[in-house]
């Protein structure tokens, strides 16, 4: 199916408001009032943007133009179920002039792409509907592979139509299988659950009357996938022009490497809100259902919980602003709901509910900052042999660039670390698992918590010197004691920053898995002051609504970090002291992170800043021994190890059985694994967890706080990972563990 998003890696990044004078150009142009010229005027803008401040930008040439073509390609149909090969050989003649028409103003492959995809769209809606009206068999011996790049396109329609059916074949019989066991499992239960003996005889017949034959199991499971395509195609058709147009210009931008990205003015604000890890808004929680918009929460503290009248379960009809007539939203998207309802600190929103019971209610709200709680770094403590081990979670190096007052990750670290100081602690796991990076003045800050004063990361340009970025901190060293931080292959740019400049200065030891290798500085440039003056006061005063009067901003790649030791982590990542077994463990280096992109920055080294290391982490060899010992004769890491090798044969060998019988041995030998890990770690005995005694004021606010306090540290508890990680800490040698506080840096 169509890709509306593709994962993106967060990555440090510097807000820039004008960055004119830093390029060397300046052109002009006509602005024009057309969607056609406002595009034209987006790529143009775009690649000059690049041409001139990119890191290291592509040649425009051939090369350049086949990537751009078969990365469109592939995100309007990766699954190879809309285009036909008369499609793909006309768009073919696309492949090697997208430089051309780039030099040319024109966006011709775009259109002709859009077109072609469009009508096939229309094609495979019929398709659905007519395929699912009509019963299958699963009897036949037939299989499906799934991976699209083991497929061909289809040849005619008549061929597509088959795709198609062979595909649905697929999904219907997962949900077949999936009702089936449902109600074979409520039979068995029907005479043994306490719940159901507890029935009259007569509720128990009713309920055995309620089960269904084979026959109305695969017509209830043709119903479910039905509505499950009707809500897809209605995503597809509410995909905008402009976004497939965005789509094209991220197609190109990518091209330059992985990070370089193209914003139009809505995702750059949404951009904004995930690194600042705060909005404007009421804080509520929206959620769609059945086509209505329902809030599924209230968060603690924001101004829908002051004002406490909006509860989860209501259901918005209408949206106004203050007192001006409210906006029927029935068969809005969600996405534009939240628009309406988000607005200017201190105005006012009206919401039109429908409770529960049926009656109705308008609920006025004032706007206000909502800081999202789940987007902050905070701790526990988790009881150990050696005494209390404090840990930090940390989803992301967040900052608020646009307001000087707003949170920023390395100050909540900090804090973080005193608490835990306070309570005693006699070591501190950070946990950069999954953090994908953030802000580069932060992770620079946050080094220093732990080495004080020093180097911390090389910064160079395109044909420049290499600048060295060195924490400042007020006070001294804050923390001396254990340190270890954990890493997997998702942790990324600020996160490889922070974790390799703590393993060069053998600060601290570094657990997990080899990180993504992303060693790339990306900055934001506003697109319209790249604009000629005449041609930005034309689109301001532009009132067609053609993309409105802003072009957007771009994220790009300007510079690449590097160790203080000289190398740099692009590509290789950083490899942990103690590597931990995962499920991507029999995988080969170049399918995951940055090493699979063929776009990526290449890996170099230059000379090392002037550093000198702590030696405070204790023996790494040793410590990674003492482990690897626990984790051979370790039950849960030895499933995980034969699962890493069923996963990898599986997506080397992604093709699926439609037949029943076949289909169900396939599952449970994929599930076996599953169902004996669930075993295990069912009966493992489980950290115990606290929080620091300078949260518990916060946290017991309210019951929902305390609610999603508890279903977080029991979420930690049953860590493998976590519980590991603390049986290194206490491995380290205290005798090492004191700082020398004169480190000799400059």
């Amino acid at each position: 199916m169509l890709k509306f998003m593709k994962n993106k890696i967060l990555i440090p990044l510097l807000i820039v408001g004008v960055l004119a004078a830093f390029f060397s150009f300046k052109y002009s142009h006509t602005g024009g009032q057309t969607s056609e010229q406002k595009r034209i005027l987006v790529v143009e803008t775009v690649m000059k943007t690049i041409q001139s401040g990119h890191f290291s930008p592509k040649s425009l040439d051939d090369t350049f133009s086949s990537r751009v073509y078969h990365k469109l390609v592939n995100e309007f149909d990766y699954e190879k179920l809309y285009f036909l090969q008369p499609d793909i050989k006309k768009l073919g003649a696309y492949e090697f002039n997208i430089d051309d028409q780039i030099r040319n103003n024109s966006i011709e492959f775009f259109d002709s792409l859009d077109a072609i995809y469009l009508r096939r769209l229309a094609s495979s809606e019929k398709y659905y509907q007519e395929i699912l009206s009509q019963p299958f068999s699963f009897k036949a011996h037939e299989t499906l592979q799934l991976t699209a790049a083991k497929v061909d396109y289809a040849a005619n329609e008549a061929d597509l139509k088959q795709k198609w059916h062979q595909y649905l074949k697929y999904r219907v019989l997962a949900k077949y299988v999936e009702l089936e066991d449902e109600q074979t499992k409520q039979k068995a239960n029907l005479d043994t659950a306490k719940e159901i003996l507890a029935l009259s005889k007569e509720k128990r017949d009713s309920i055995k009357a309620s089960f269904k034959t084979d026959t109305e199991l695969e017509a209830k499971a043709r119903e479910d996938v039905k509505k499950s395509y009707q809500r897809y195609f209605t995503r597809l058709h509410k995909w905008k022009d402009d976004e497939r147009f965005t789509a094209y210009v991220n197609a190109i931008t990518e091209t330059e490497d992985p990070h370089t990205s193209y914003f139009p003015p809505d995702d750059k604000k949404d951009f904004d809100v995930s690194m600042s890890g705060s909005f404007v808004g009421i804080g509520a929680k929206l959620s769609p259902e059945n086509d209505k918009v329902t809030v599924s929460s209230i968060i603690v503290g924001s101004p829908s919980w002051k004002q406490g009248e909006l509860k989860a379960g209501d259901e918005i009809t209408k949206v106004a602003q203050g007192a001006e007539p409210p906006v029927d939203i029935a068969g809005y998207e969600l996405n534009d709901v939240i628009k309406l309802i988000r607005g200017a600190k201190g105005t006012e929103v009206r919401l039109t509910v429908k409770r529960t019971d049926g009656s109705t209610k308008v609920i006025p709200i004032m706007r206000g900052v909502i800081e999202i709680e789940e987007t902050f770094a905070k701790s526990a403590i988790i009881k150990s042999k050696n005494g209390p081990v404090g840990y930090i979670y940390l989803p992301e190096f967040y900052a608020d660039f646009n307001h000087t007052s707003g949170r920023n990750c390395s100050t909540d670290v900090a804090a973080e670390v005193k608490k835990l100081k306070e309570a005693g602690v006699t070591g501190i796991i950070l946990d950069l698992r999954n953090n994908g990076g953030g802000s580069l003045g932060d992770v620079v800050d946050m080094a220093g918590i732990f080495v004080g004063k020093g180097p911390v990361v090389q910064v160079k340009g395109n044909n420049a010197a290499p600048s060295v970025l060195r924490s400042q901190p007020t006070d001294s060293i804050l923390y001396t004691g254990p340190l270890a931080i954990m890493v997997n292959e998702n942790s990324a740019s600020a996160s490889e920053i922070l974790a390799a400049a703590l393993q060069d200065y053998h600060r601290a030891v570094i657990v997990g898995s080899m990180t993504y290798g992303k060693g790339t500085v990306q900055k934001m440039v506003d697109l319209d002051q790249m604009i000629d003056p005449m041609a930005r006061l034309q689109m301001l005063n532009d009132t067609t609504g053609a993309q409105g009067n802003s072009i957007g901003a771009l994220k790009l790649t300007m510079e690449k970090f590097y160790r203080v030791n000289g190398g740099s982590t692009q590509l290789k990542g950083v490899t942990p002291d103690i590597a931990i077994p995962d499920i991507y463990d029999g995988f080969d280096d170049e399918d995951f992170g940055e090493r699979h992109n063929k776009a990526a920055l290449p890996w170099d080294e230059i000379p090392a800043a002037n550093y000198k290391p702590t030696n405070s982490a204790g023996s790494a060899p040793q410590l990674s021994k003492l482990s690897q010992s626990r984790i051979a004769a370790d039950p849960t890491f030895k499933l995980i190890e034969e699962s890493s090798v069923i996963t990898k044969q599986k997506r080397d060998d992604n093709e699926v059985s439609l037949n029943e019988a076949d289909y169900r041995k396939e599952q449970e030998e994929l599930n076996e694994t599953s169902k004996k890990l669930e075993k295990i770690q069912k009966n493992a005995v489980k950290l115990e967890m606290d929080n620091a005694p300078a949260d518990l004021a916060k946290i017991n606010t309210d019951s929902a706080s305390i609610t999603k306090n508890k279903d977080w540290l029991r979420l930690i508890s049953k860590d493998i990972y976590i519980s590991e990680t603390v049986n290194i800490l206490n491995d380290m040698p205290k005798t090492m563990m004191k700082v020398n506080m004169g480190t000799g840096m400059k």
